[in-house]
């Protein structure tokens, strides 16, 4: 048996065998053997999605693409390549993606097939800059999908269910610079009164909180692009929230050294070393934690931070922190932000699975029925309850059936959900 675990720790992965194929005739030799399979990235869920009985195969070892289009418009890339070594390959090309996640540890693969994001009210989740991406199925078949085709957006946000993403083609832009703020205490009822001006004063906006106490949330994050300034709006705004500008760089976990995140004061700087909360060269966030993220449409957020502000007498024992992003709308089947603009309600918890799961149901019931889980965090929300959330999750189904008509991929975690 495997010994692996995720990067959480929380989840030991039951497969017989992990395999590290170094080419694709290595992986398709490695589908063509059946049973039962799954493919690991970067070990950053911290449920059983990616999990197996069978056959764990990470693709981290596959040769490296990296391909920028003649337009530059766009980079093909390897589905395992992390996001933050891409960053820098792009840079050097003069490139930048729109959006990138709070941590760059992540692979591209498995970023887009959660539905992982960061936070903007202009900005969809990652997935959402995919134009094209080849996968092979369990049959060993190399199918090819670009924004456009028919399958595209059932494809892109796919669970791992349809196969072997080897590599996606991103779109890009030219590369630039980022600023970024932190404001502390801002009070929570200036706050949801003007909830649209707080989320739209930077170009991407996290709101961080332990609920401790419900008057005032801890800290805002404003990460802005340059030359855009709103130095007057903010000034304004953030008179308003009754908020200051942290005197020295913080964490979003108080009293956590902040030698782990990237550079605040207002201190310009690369896309790919702003846009993100931590530094690749460092463990993100606090390491030994769990996450759950609850998206909920934008017309129903203020109602959803309010839930979890009556509830903060259970969540702050537990909570390591909690932030609230936003994401811009897509057509993509499984996004969490398909067909709105969402708000994301992310909880880092403390290690304690038995007494977070416990307290899950009582944020889910309490959360409105529009809320959608992260397809990779904790959650206790039933199958069928989350399947109901997405208007599109029976065609999933249907399209899954065609690339893995055996459902080799088909885990207990997918099962749960219908597939």
């Amino acid at each position: 048996m495997a010994s692996e675990r995720n990067w959480a720790g929380n989840l030991s992965y039951r497969a017989a065998r992990v395999e590290h194929p170094a080419s694709s005739d290595e992986l398709g030799d490695l589908l063509a053997r059946g049973g039962a399979v799954r493919m690991l990235g970067s070990r950053h869920s911290f449920n059983a999605l990616a999990d197996t009985t069978g056959t764990l195969i990470a693709l981290d070892r596959m040769p490296r693409v990296f391909e920028a289009s003649p337009e530059r418009d766009a980079v093909r890339v390897s589905g395992a390549l992390r996001y933050g070594d891409l960053a820098p390959l792009l840079d050097a090309e003069g490139l930048a993606l729109a959006n990138l996640a709070s941590l760059p540890h992540i692979s591209v693969a498995g970023a887009v097939a959660t539905g992982t994001h960061g936070s903007g009210d202009a900005l969809g989740s990652l997935a959402s800059a995919v134009r094209a991406l080849t996968i092979v199925t369990p049959a060993g078949e190399t199918r090819s999908l670009a924004r456009g085709d028919e399958d595209f957006d059932g494809a892109v946000v796919s669970l791992g269910a349809l196969g072997a993403v080897v590599d996606l083609t991103l779109d890009v832009e030219p590369a630039y610079e980022i600023a970024q703020h932190v404001f502390e205490a801002p009070a929570w009822d200036a706050i949801l009164r003007d909830f649209d001006d707080v989320t739209g004063i930077g170009t991407s906006v996290s709101i961080f909180s332990t609920w401790e106490h419900t008057d005032s949330a801890d800290q805002i994050w404003v990460k802005q692009r340059l030359p855009e300034a709103r130095e007057l709006a903010r000034a304004d705004l953030f008179s308003r929230l009754d908020a200051r500008a942290a005197a020295t760089k913080r964490h979003p976990i108080l009293g956590v050294d902040p030698v782990a995140c990237t550079e605040q004061g207002g201190v310009p700087g690369p896309w790919f070393d702003r846009l993100p909360h931590f530094r690749l060269e460092f463990t993100p966030s606090a390491g030994a934690e769990l996450q759950s993220e609850y998206l909920v449409p934008r017309s129903d957020a203020v109602e959803a931070i309010q839930v979890v502000r009556t509830l903060a007498g259970q969540i702050a024992p537990l909570l390591l922190v909690n932030e609230i992003r936003t994401v811009r709308a897509d057509d993509l089947w499984l996004s969490s932000s398909q067909g709105t603009d969402a708000v994301g309600i992310h909880f880092t918890w403390k290690p304690d699975e038995v007494a977070v799961r416990a307290l899950l149901p009582v944020i889910e019931a309490a959360l409105p029925g529009t809320a959608r889980p992260h397809w990779g965090k904790v959650s206790t929300l039933d199958g069928a309850e989350v399947r109901s959330r997405y208007p599109r999750f029976d065609e999933f189904a249907v399209l899954v059936a065609r690339f893995d008509p055996e459902r080799r991929l088909v885990n207990d975690h997918l099962a749960e959900l219908g597939l």
